[in-house]
């Protein structure tokens, strides 16, 4: 039981370091302003892309995370099958679980959640959580790069 109980003061331990270093860090103060989106999907997500600049455009971020649906084309056959799964999965597990935060545990109006639930409508809850991440991706780079805070009635 003592094992225990240490490996779960060390993980606090490190959730408070995280969370220290996040607050510090002005960048990550304006990714956090994005509902669902707290200090560990931060991290995660600025340790994976570590330079914004890499990337051309913001929409490029979703495919390097594997948020993206894969393709098969040959001759006349054209396939859209379910998500790459390249890139980070920590990252990609964290944005979906914001993108589910974001959808049905925040209450606070946003366009980007509006269009997420009309998503959900058309589409069903986990793919509608899967497109949300993507675009939670895309949002995060756009404001790490222009160093801007979210505003909700601009986000989708």
């Amino acid at each position: 039981m003592h094992l225990w109980q240490h490996v779960t003061q060390e993980i606090k331990k490190l959730d408070r370091e995280i969370t220290a270093t996040s607050r510090r860090i002005r960048v990550y103060q304006h990714l956090m302003t994005v509902p669902g989106v707290g200090p560990i999907t931060v991290v995660a997500y600025a340790a994976t892309l570590d330079n914004p600049a890499r990337f051309k455009r913001s929409s490029d971020v979703g495919a390097y995370l594997g948020l993206t649906p894969r393709r098969y084309q040959s001759g006349e056959v054209d396939r859209v099958g379910a998500v790459s799964k390249c890139g980070d999965r920590l990252t990609r597990s964290l944005l979906y679980e914001a993108a589910g935060t974001l959808l049905f545990r925040n209450k606070q109006p946003s366009a980007l959640r509006e269009w997420g639930l009309r998503l959900v409508r058309r589409v069903g809850r986990k793919k509608a959580c899967v497109a949300m991440a993507r675009k939670l991706a895309v949002v995060l780079h756009r404001l790490w790069l222009d160093h801007t805070t979210f505003q909700p009635e601009l986000a989708a």
